[in-house]
């Protein structure tokens, strides 16, 4: 058994302590491998996390002297002539990072995520872990690991224990449903007036849904482990058998708007229960936490869960379907905001999550994973109902994939998903995929000609903002001075402007908050002066209505729809049309 111990000094200083012991076989003749994890599951990104180690030392448990070691790589140590000693390894950690991924320490609570924090022994990572937590007196812990004794958590191997984060503080309040006749906890810290009788109702409403649309659950209960926090912040992350969720402001959380957030993303983080924790893609079976794990299908993992995360919470009846269209509306927005999609497929961008996925990155170079892969779900669950008369969905892909993959551990590949989809549709899907996913066909007509099948549209607005609609360009005012933040690729301003551009007059008048205006006046071209790189030029924008950002798509539904559209309404969303 891996033996881990963490512990604290000063709070302040964000620093707690780590021990790892071990024993080591006297006829082990490789050195002792310590490999402290690059990445997480849930962000498909090298994060580095040695860069919160400080000060490592190596001991001969058995008599306290210190052992020569050496660092092989920026996160992998090696301790020669180990073989036949207890070792225990002991460093510092810095924990200051307060979002869902992240670990902190202050004098109120300690949380951690395993998975940034703690080494493990290469080749040793079946074995069965414990760690032991050295708490203040009256301090509880939140976590999805079982407690063996008081402050013990018990985990089967590494895996399990850097897939399950934990918070331990004096504070923390503990509610319970069960959905399933499963037991699911939610766990708060932070201060917050809490509407326990609606949390409670709603969640397990949206539980319920997912445990009958996968027929079962990969694990045997379930913990959400929510941070809220006195400030702005929205983040969520999937664990094996919980997640973290961190949103604020804390005195806002039944607000309409923000507990409109807390439902979405905890309908998201439960359904990857399902979609990544145990139907997981073949490249990802193990783990690799050391690198790169490349694959090519987050379009399903992500994609998938975020369409389900909003559209299922209108299905239970927890969100009517004009809460759920407006969540739509935001995916639609957020994916028709710049010309991205002409240039990256979603395969592609799966790959791309470990180069700059998480980043706003160079101009029009990439799609999301999670809002084009919601919209491609949209299509194909959508596509499927219609081709089989609602008799069938992407419900039955996704519950194929768990009694094929996920309940068996075996790792999925993109042949593997392909040919679900093709059974359950009942024809050959090729085109979807060659259009949608390995291509950068456009989605508005697709997107509309399936809604219609359901008695909705895909509705078009035109943008007011002239600078937009009619040039090509966005602005952003920093310190008084107004700056092009973005060009849409071949419109008027993409001839004339360039981003960092800062724009002091049109047609010799002072640009003063007034830009739109001063570009509105109907004419066909307008002389624009800027400074670029500190340099006054003039240059001269052609007006051309409705190109670029001048277009606004939102879902509807129809003004009359005949008897089949209103029946495919109520069983796509379970609601009367």
């Amino acid at each position: 058994m891996i033996h881990y111990r963490v512990s604290f000094e000063n709070p302040l200083t964000f620093y707690f302590q780590i021990e790892l012991t071990m024993d080591v076989a006297p006829e082990a003749a490789a050195p002792l491998e310590l490999q402290l994890p690059a990445w997480r599951p849930g962000r498909y990104e090298l994060q580095n996390f040695a860069q919160k180690i400080q000060k490592v030392e190596v001991f001969d448990a058995t008599t306290n002297k210190l052992l020569p070691f050496r660092k092989t790589t920026k996160d992998r140590w090696e301790v020669a002539n180990a073989a036949g000693l207890t070792v225990r390894v002991r460093y510092n950690f810095y924990a200051h990072q307060m979002d869902a991924g992240g670990s902190w320490l202050d004098e109120t609570q300690l949380y951690l995520n395993p998975v940034q924090a703690l080494m493990y022994v290469e080749g040793r990572q079946q074995e069965a872990c414990e760690l032991t937590l050295a708490l203040p007196e009256g301090w509880q812990i939140a976590c999805g690991l079982p407690q063996t004794s008081p402050n013990v958590l018990a985990a089967p191997d590494f895996d399990h224990l850097a897939d399950s984060p934990l918070i331990a503080s004096p504070t923390l309040v503990h509610q319970e449903y069960a959905a399933g006749g499963l037991p699911f906890h939610v766990w708060v810290q932070g201060e917050a007036e809490l509407d326990w009788p609606r949390i409670l109702t709603d969640f397990k409403a949206f539980s319920e849904v997912q445990l009958q649309l996968f027929g079962g659950f990969p694990v045997a209960d379930y913990h959400f482990l929510n941070q809220f926090l006195p400030y702005k912040h929205y983040h969520g992350v999937e664990h094996n058998n919980s997640t973290v969720i961190t949103l604020g402001p804390a005195e806002l959380i039944m607000s309409e708007g923000l507990y409109k957030e807390l439902l979405g993303v905890s309908c998201h983080e439960l359904f990857h229960t399902w979609n990544i924790k145990s139907i997981r893609p073949a490249e990802m079976q193990p783990y690799d936490y050391s690198r790169e794990n490349y694959f090519r299908t987050c379009f399903i993992a992500e994609g998938i869960t975020t369409y389900y995360g909003e559209y299922l919470l209108a299905r239970c009846q927890v969100h009517t379907p004009a809460q759920y269209f407006e969540e739509l509306n935001t995916v639609l927005r957020k994916h028709f905001d710049d010309a991205s999609s002409e240039n990256l497929s979603l395969a592609d961008a799966s790959m791309d999550l470990w180069l700059d996925g998480y980043k706003p990155g160079v101009p029009d170079r990439k799609v999301s994973v999670y809002h084009k892969g919601a919209l491609a779900a949209l299509i194909l669950d959508l596509t499927i109902r219609q081709l089989s008369g609602h008799a069938r969905s992407l419900d039955d892909v996704l519950r194929r994939l768990y009694e094929e993959f996920g309940k068996t551990g075996i790792g999925y590949t993109e042949a593997d998903y392909i040919r679900l989809v093709n059974e359950v549709a009942g024809r050959n899907m090729q085109a979807y995929f060659d259009k949608f996913i390995y291509g950068t066909a456009p989605l508005t007509d697709p997107l509309n000609k399936v809604l219609h099948t359901v008695g909705c549209q895909l509705m078009v607005a035109e943008n007011g903002s002239a600078s937009e609609s009619t040039f090509g360009f966005r602005t952003v005012v920093k310190n008084e001075r107004t700056e092009v933040s973005a060009i849409w690729p071949d419109s008027p301003a993409a001839l004339a402007l360039t981003v960092d551009d800062e724009i002091v007059a049109v047609n010799g008048r002072r640009v003063d908050m007034n830009l739109q205006s001063l570009l509105n006046n109907g004419a066909a071209s307008y002389e624009v002066s800027v400074f670029r790189q500190s340099r006054l030029l003039t240059v001269t924008l052609a007006a051309m209505p409705g190109v670029s950002f001048g277009q606004r798509y939102a879902v509807s539904k129809l003004d009359t729809a005949d008897t089949a559209q209103q029946e495919g309404f109520s069983k796509w969303l379970g609601w009367d049309f």
